[in-house]
């Protein structure tokens, strides 16, 4: 029996509508879930004894810096649990509300950034004073009216002088110190931090850059998206 020759184009044409959609799954179902490059982390880091399994082989899992729980009274004294009982990422910063640097035009732009994110349930924001003596929860409630009192996720937090330290210090590793050659003055960092549900540093911005404050935008979109994927994968 003589079977019917077929012209070389059509074979080819028929080839590639075949295997178009194969190709086409993949690309959605593998190559969709890495449409955007994860944050890194920040501090210290160890590698752990346990291990994990990525596409067949075998990773040794690594122990990230994390920020140790802490409680904290806000502006209408209420002390405030970090972490809260619910997953949700940060932003922290240090402050003083007698500053007359760059502490009035750094908590704009918290509140720049809040204006995205302050109806978003995952998303909170602290600004945690570097003058507690002074700033007691009376004096942080006063201040918090130079800001939109819309910000019900935005709290403004103090404590003792040591807590507060140590905290900046070893935990959002940043300064955070008396200033012994000025009155009423203390050093402190200008940069906002991201953190992320697993108490994880996942971001410096200078609150003093614009670009920068508009990079942290975008970056707790990526830690929502990131989060969002891991409750779906639990």
């Amino acid at each position: 029996m003589k079977f019917p020759s077929f012209p070389i184009k059509k074979v080819v044409v028929l080839v590639i509508m075949l295997a178009v959609p194969g190709i086409l799954y993949y690309l959605l179902q593998e190559k969709g879930k890495n449409r955007y490059k994860p944050l890194g982390f920040f501090g210290p880091k160890e590698l752990a004894s346990s291990f994990h399994t990525k596409r067949g082989k075998k990773i040794q899992d690594t122990l990230y810096h994390t920020i140790r729980p802490f409680s904290l009274p806000n502006q209408d004294n209420i002390l405030v649990k970090f972490p809260a009982d619910s997953a949700q990422i940060t932003v922290v910063n240090f402050f003083f509300t007698r500053c007359t640097s760059f502490c009035k035009a750094m908590n704009n732009e918290v509140a720049r950034v809040n204006q995205i994110f302050g109806k978003n349930r995952l998303v909170r924001f602290y600004s945690i004073s570097v003058d507690p003596e002074y700033d007691n929860p009376k004096v942080l409630l006063e201040y918090s009216k130079k800001f939109d009192e819309k910000y019900s996720n935005w709290q403004f937090l103090s404590g003792k002088t040591d807590v507060v330290y140590r905290l900046a210090k070893e935990d959002f590793l940043v300064d955070a110190l008396k200033d012994t050659t000025e009155k009423n003055n203390f050093i402190h960092s200008p940069m906002l931090i991201l953190v992320d549900p697993q108490k994880r540093i996942r971001g410096y911005y200078d609150s003093a850059n614009k670009e920068d404050v508009d990079r942290l935008s975008d970056e707790i979109k990526l830690l929502i998206t990131e989060e969002l994927r891991n409750v779906k994968d639990r």
